[in-house]
């Protein structure tokens, strides 16, 4: 049997791919911070783009995204795409807040959510793998399926489970901290903690390798003797439990569960991927540069609003960095495969 490839980009390169985002997150910053003061001072107030409360604001809106990215990090750095995330989010959402209206315990809702999640990423693991079929097709497919299913179990409207949510879940989305010394939202930290689990996933197991070995040459993997059905499962399985992590964060923002929400929202997360460095080639993408790209999408939105810039200029920036973030990969690519 073949030697186990090591992840195709060397050290230098993957630290280049994790500093890379941030740099362009601190950039962004900056320009919006100098133009928000600059504006201010013209008018003789004071600026309210980088607040204590703004940050704090931008952070926790870009929680959601950023544990559903997780996942999608997984995905794309295994050469897969996966656009039912945003639906596979809805419909866990909507069967937990199925439970909790009919009032069954905290611990059976908060498990409806993730085993739901799971099963979504399961089966798109599953028609993937077993079908043959490109990711982008089965996972356009499944996206209406979970809307469909959504729908059908919500009976058409969504299922309002005001008041029947626990506080400890409530306060995942609230964007002032209680107690204030954990300084940003329960929702936040718990983004952290599941980002230093993908982490070491990534880059201290076997697991983690395999991962990398297919996104970077599937071909090598499978004389390496790696199970791409098996792999591709799993991958699929856990991109799918953090779109149910996702979807408790959504029910406790809408206290309902509602099908038909976050309509669109696959792009921002898979954008976040991309932005930060995450290639659609596969084979290559970091934590660290996942969550800057969703970061930076929160402070571009933030800071247009905070500028008066119209929503419609605002998505025209974020699709213009998409745009730049993979025509520069696929340069970087083309200039590997020479």
């Amino acid at each position: 049997m073949s030697e186990l490839p090591a992840p195709s980009t060397p050290a230098l390169r993957r630290l280049t791919t994790v500093a890379g985002p941030l740099i362009w997150l601190m950039l962004v910053f900056c320009i919006f911070w100098v133009a928000d003061e600059y504006r201010a001072k013209a008018r003789g107030a004071e600026g309210r783009f980088a607040t204590t409360a703004s940050l704090r604001l931008m952070v926790h809106n870009t929680s959601l995204v950023g544990v559903a990215a997780l996942g999608m990090t997984i995905v794309i750095i295994a050469g897969g795409i996966d656009l039912s995330a945003a639906a596979a989010i809805a419909l866990s959402a909507t069967v937990a807040a199925y439970f909790f209206r009919a009032e069954y315990s905290p611990l059976v809702g908060v498990s409806a959510a993730l085993l739901t999640g799971l099963l979504t990423g399961l089966v798109n693991g599953a028609l993937v793998s077993w079908l043959r079929v490109v990711p982008f097709i089965v996972t356009l497919g499944t996206m209406t399926i979970f809307r469909g299913v959504g729908r059908e179990i919500a009976e058409g409207t969504p299922i309002r489970a005001f008041g029947k949510l626990p506080e400890w879940l409530l306060a995942i989305e609230r964007p002032v901290p209680e107690p204030a010394w954990l300084l940003v939202s329960p929702g936040v930290w718990l983004m952290v903690v599941l980002a230093i689990v993908v982490a070491a996933l990534l880059h201290l197991t076997i697991f983690g390798r395999h991962v990398y070995a297919i996104g970077s040459n599937e071909a090598t993997a499978r004389l390496c003797g790696i199970g791409l059905t098996k792999t591709r499962i799993i991958v699929y399985s856990l991109a799918g439990l953090f779109a149910g992590v996702a979807g408790l964060y959504n029910l406790t923002s809408l206290s309902e569960g509602d099908p038909n929400s976050l309509p669109g929202r696959e792009l921002d997360i898979i954008a976040a991927v991309v932005i930060g460095g995450g290639s659609l080639n596969g084979g290559r993408g970091s934590v660290m540069g996942t969550l800057s790209g969703a970061l930076l999408m929160q402070v571009i939105r933030h800071g247009c609003r905070s500028l008066g810039v119209p929503t419609a200029y605002e998505q025209i920036i974020i699709g213009v960095i998409v745009i730049v973030a993979v025509t520069l990969d696929q340069i970087r690519q083309r200039r590997l495969n020479r």
